[in-house]
C-alpha cells in the first residue's frame, strides 16, 4: 500500500524535464542579430500566442512568416528551428526520478506548451516512453495560460484534485494549477525541486 496521496506526477518539458530550448534559442538569435534578448523573447512568446501556432490553430510556417514581419530578421525556417531546438536537451536525472515515481506505483504525464516540435524531440531523445501520458498544447487546443486546461487534466486522468502533483519552472502555470487545487511544485534549480520531492514522496530515492 502506498504511503502517500499523490496518483499522478505531471510534469512541464522544456525547463523541466529538458533544457528550455525556446529561451535559449531566442537569446542566441537575438545575439546574432544584435537585438534585445528580453525583447526579443517578450515578442515571441506573444506572438506565439497570438497567432493559435501554440494550441495548433496555423501551422508552424504560418508563424515564421509572421515572426520574420513582426522582427524584420529573415532567416529560413529550418535555421531559426534549429537555433531553438538544437537547445533543448534532456535532463537525464529527470528521468530517473521519473521511473522511480512510477516503481512506486504514481503514474507520470508530461504537460506541455508546446508546438509540433514536441513529437520531433521525443523522435530524437525518445522520452515519450517514460510516461503514461502526454498532453502537448499544440494538439489539446489549451495553454496553460487558462486555467481550463487544468480542470480538462484533472478529467483526463479521472484523479481528484490533490492527487496530481504538477511540476512547472513557470510560478503562473503553477499558481493556476494550485487554484484548481492541484498539488505543485515550482522548479527553480534541482536541489530545491528534489528537497520538496522527497517531502511529498519520501520513497523516492533519486530525490
Amino acid at each position: 500500500m502506498r504511503q502517500f496521496e499523490i496518483k499522478w506526477a505531471v510534469f512541464d518539458y522544456g525547463g523541466v524535464l529538458a533544457e528550455e530550448g525556446f529561451v535559449a534559442g531566442l537569446k542566441a538569435i537575438a545575439e546574432q542579430e544584435n537585438l534585445d534578448p528580453d525583447t526579443l523573447f517578450e515578442s515571441t512568446r506573444d506572438l506565439i500566442h497570438d497567432t493559435g501556432y501554440l494550441t495548433g490553430k496555423v501551422l508552424e510556417e504560418t508563424f515564421w512568416r509572421e515572426f520574420r514581419k513582426q522582427t524584420g530578421i529573415q532567416r529560413t525556417d529550418d535555421d531559426l528551428r534549429n537555433q531553438i531546438l538544437s537547445r533543448f536537451k534532456i535532463r537525464p536525472w529527470m528521468l530517473d526520478i521519473v521511473q522511480e515515481l512510477k516503481k512506486a506505483e504514481i503514474n507520470t504525464a508530461i504537460l506541455s506548451d508546446q508546438v509540433n516540435w514536441l513529437d520531433e524531440l521525443d523522435v530524437r531523445d525518445d522520452f515519450f516512453k517514460y510516461f503514461d501520458r502526454v498532453y502537448n498544447s499544440f494538439h489539446v487546443g489549451l495553454s496553460k495560460i487558462e486555467t481550463d486546461i487544468f480542470d480538462e487534466l484533472i478529467t483526463w486522468l479521472n484523479a481528484s484534485p490533490a492527487e496530481i502533483l504538477f511540476v512547472d519552472d513557470h510560478p503562473g502555470h503553477t499558481r493556476r494549477a494550485e487554484s484548481r487545487g492541484l498539488q505543485t511544485i515550482h522548479y527553480q534549480d534541482r536541489q530545491g525541486f528534489t528537497v520538496r520531492l522527497s517531502q511529498l514522496c519520501p520513497t523516492i530515492t533519486s530525490a
